[in-house]
């Protein structure tokens, strides 16, 4: 019986997502900050981040979150899909109801700037 509850208890933790990668505020890019907390609550977070020429976001995760672009550029984006580089206008907006992962890297010519509002 205890070997019946301890192998319960196993499957039941396993089943739990688990993250092993940093979050966007955590990561940088070779070692610096690229985005800084604006506010933060129990409930959510919003982050504004920004990326000159040449400056990525190294692989990360983000918590469901809506997102808005103050200024565009090009990126080359890495994730579950595979790599592809995608223009971003101003003004652009997204949400993800779910957790994701990606790197970016900004390909463009002039120096994006994002607002990221992460659930918590």
């Amino acid at each position: 019986m205890k070997n019946l509850l301890f192998l319960l208890v196993i499957v039941l933790f396993s089943c739990k997502p688990t993250q092993n990668l940093p979050d966007p505020y955590e990561v940088g890019w070779n070692g610096e900050k690229v985005c800084e907390v604006l506010s933060e609550t129990k409930k959510q977070r919003i982050l504004k981040c920004v990326f000159p020429p040449n400056v990525g976001h190294e692989k990360h995760y983000h918590n469901p979150h809506f997102g808005y672009t103050l200024a565009g550029s090009t990126f080359q984006i890495t994730d579950v899909k595979g790599i592809r580089n995608v223009p971003v206008k101003t003004g652009t907006n997204w949400s993800k109801t779910e957790l994701s992962e990606h790197e970016v890297l900004n390909v463009g010519d002039s120096t994006a700037v994002f607002l990221i509002v992460e659930s918590k």
